[in-house]
């Protein structure tokens, strides 16, 4: 069975883009990014501008907008048994349009991908048929906030991910 992730939520004049390989079980049942209760993500996103998670997912998305951040996933649709990464089976990844993406969100100034197999999409399915000035916007790779990498924990993982506030306060 195909899943098919979610479209991109992104303000006008977003400047980040915050790349996932393709949603979860546990969110694509609930239609919400990050949706698995023991993932860092919105924790981690809670400590870096200031909101409370216990606010709904609405005002989550919402407050990352008004910060400056997109969220998105490399693939649009895949075949994956169960939730890890490690599951996509490669070549039936249909990747999301990151020209057209590139092209209503020109602010967009650098890329942090939520884990190695969102940067390995990215790079091969993905930046080979970006336009040259797509090419150039910087890419980084941010450990997964997944609770499959158990090999950091929270607080080490929130120190990676600190260099997507201090992006956005350096513009």
């Amino acid at each position: 069975m195909s899943d098919t992730g979610f479209p991109c939520s992104a303000s006008p004049d977003a400047q980040i883009l915050i790349l996932g390989s393709m949603p979860g079980r546990k969110s694509l049942l609930l239609n919400q990014y990050y949706a698995h209760p023991q993932n860092s993500f919105w924790p981690i996103m809670a400590a870096l501008f200031g909101f409370d998670t216990a606010v709904t997912y609405e005002k989550r998305l919402a407050l990352l907008r008004e910060s400056g951040v997109a969220l998105w996933d490399v693939a649009y649709q895949c075949v994956r048994q169960g939730s890890l990464d490690s599951a996509i089976e490669i070549e039936s990844v249909v990747a999301n349009d990151f020209e057209l993406f590139f092209k209503t969100y020109p602010q967009i100034r650098a890329i942090f991908f939520n884990g190695r197999k969102a940067e390995e999409l990215y790079r091969r399915l993905v930046q080979p048929n970006l336009s040259p000035e797509c090419k150039q916007i910087g890419a980084h790779l941010l450990p997964s906030t997944s609770p499959a990498n158990a090999a950091m924990n929270r607080t080490q993982k929130l120190t990676s991910w600190k260099k997507v506030r201090d992006t956005l306060e350096n513009s």
